[in-house]
């Protein structure tokens, strides 16, 4: 895990920056969050790969990272420490009592000195009794060099999830956090590492009635009873945790109707949700499905409030991408700080970001790498008449608020390069975005 942290006005000005109000970050530090195990029990190598990380709240000027693999998830804490480099130092024998038996004067040419039995000299001994040792104090001179960031675990949270784990959630308390896989959500303690409760159990009595899996959970930013969590069946619900210990009914649940039609082996495919996030004033859910993006008001219930339209172009490959398996690839999602603007990213490195609220619902795509090429959002144009798929797939959108589509048909895309994941700032209009083993950072 790498940190950097941004530099200060200041420090822009001492090292000549010409444009201050772009924001430049420094190499902070790195350590190594996960190594790789092996589960004897169930005979499963456990990846040192990190599935997510979240910032926890600081109450001192020390940072705390939660940062998960596939079983473990680990509470880490990063500390800035002054770091001194000696300058000048006294050579002399005495400088520190216990060096005295090390000290080559002690054993030789001092032999006929007599000695107690705990190898003290009489002359120190004498020099302690008139307090004529050397001052330690005043023969040592350090220098500040600058400050160093050390890291230290502070809590390994394991042995919780028969799954993988596909999120973590800090709650707005500051005491507790989520964890969710596949069929369950844990509720734990910031504190207590060997103890969590499980309030959501989708796991049926016999694995054949299984429908659906958990494929994301969210804490509502300020509300710490509530959280929402995704399925792979397209919903999103919400629960109390104050109504039950465990959270098996729903407070309300966020879906579209069911387009008309039969449904097809992609349909579910498609359906299921990615990610979700709230928005900072938490009226607000944004989800990522493999085709659209959508923006949920947490008083409707039954369709959203507008769908960005991101992979309706590949709807005649989705047998081609069934047989590579990218149908089943999870992209992430991500709002600014005013919750007015979306990003989320696509094929070939696509970053993809929309703004609502402002005229008509358009869009920008752009190449994340080192030269960005920007590609404007297409306007509607004229289309022949949809297949059946094509309309499960789009489902049912309000009047007015259906997006155009995100690029043609025309344009070929890198299924091999992919952005999975991005960030937004939540106060600057700063994106970062992880491409392949290289992390971009987009200031507008």
């Amino acid at each position: 895990m790498v940190l950097r942290e941004r530099y200060t006005p200041n420090e822009l000005e001492q090292l000549n920056f010409v444009d201050r109000q772009h924001p430049e970050f420094q190499y902070k530090t790195e350590f190594q969050s996960h190594e790789p195990e092996f589960d004897y029990l169930k005979s499963l190598e456990i990846e040192e790969r990190i599935n997510k990380v979240r910032w926890c709240t600081t109450p001192n000027g020390s940072l705390f990272i939660l940062s998960t693999n596939d079983k473990t998830i680990k509470l880490w804490k990063v500390k800035e420490q002054k770091v001194k480099k000696v300058k000048e130092m006294d050579t002399n024998s005495f400088v520190v009592t216990e060096n005295v038996l090390l000290s080559e004067k002690s054993f030789v040419g001092v032999q006929h000195n007599p000695s107690f039995n705990n190898g003290y000299l009489l002359e120190w001994t004498g020099k302690i009794a008139n307090r004529s040792l050397p001052s330690h104090q005043g023969h040592i001179k350090a220098a500040n060099i600058g400050d160093f960031a050390c890291s230290r675990c502070r809590k390994v949270f394991a042995h919780a999830h028969d799954f993988n784990i596909n999120s973590i959630s800090n709650n707005s308390d500051g005491e507790t956090f989520v964890s969710a896989d596949d069929l369950r959500i844990n509720l734990w303690n910031l504190e207590v590492s060997g103890q969590c409760f499980n309030i959501i159990d989708m796991k049926p009595s016999h694995m054949e009635d299984l429908t659906e899996v958990i494929t994301s959970a969210e804490f509502h930013p300020f509300h710490c009873n509530l959280l929402a969590y995704s399925s792979s069946r397209g919903f999103i619900r919400l629960v109390d945790m104050r109504q039950s210990a465990l959270c098996d009914h729903s407070a309300r649940i966020l879906r579209e109707e069911e387009p008309r039609g039969s449904k097809s082996l992609f349909t579910e495919i498609i359906a299921s949700i990615s990610d979700i996030k709230f928005s900072t004033d938490g009226r607000h859910i944004l989800s990522r499905d493999y085709m659209n993006l959508k923006l949920w008001d947490m008083r409707m219930e039954t369709s959203p409030v507008v769908s960005y339209k991101i992979h309706d172009h590949l709807l005649p490959k989705l047998c081609d991408l069934y047989n590579n398996d990218a149908i089943f690839d999870k992209f992430h999602c991500c709002l600014s700080g005013d919750g007015l603007r979306f990003a989320t990213g696509s094929y070939s490195n696509l970053l993809c970001i929309f703004t609502h609220g402002v005229g008509n619902e358009e869009g920008v795509m752009m190449e994340v790498s080192k030269t960005p090429c920007r590609r404007p959002h297409l306007q509607p144009t004229p289309r022949a008449r949809r297949s059946s798929l094509s309309n499960l797939a789009r489902g049912f959108y309000r009047p007015g608020h259906e997006n155009s589509r995100l690029g043609s048909s025309e344009f070929s895309h890198d299924f091999s390069s992919k952005l999975l994941h991005l960030a937004w700032h939540p106060r600057g209009n700063v994106i970062a975005c992880g491409a392949g083993n290289s992390l971009f950072l987009y200031y507008a």
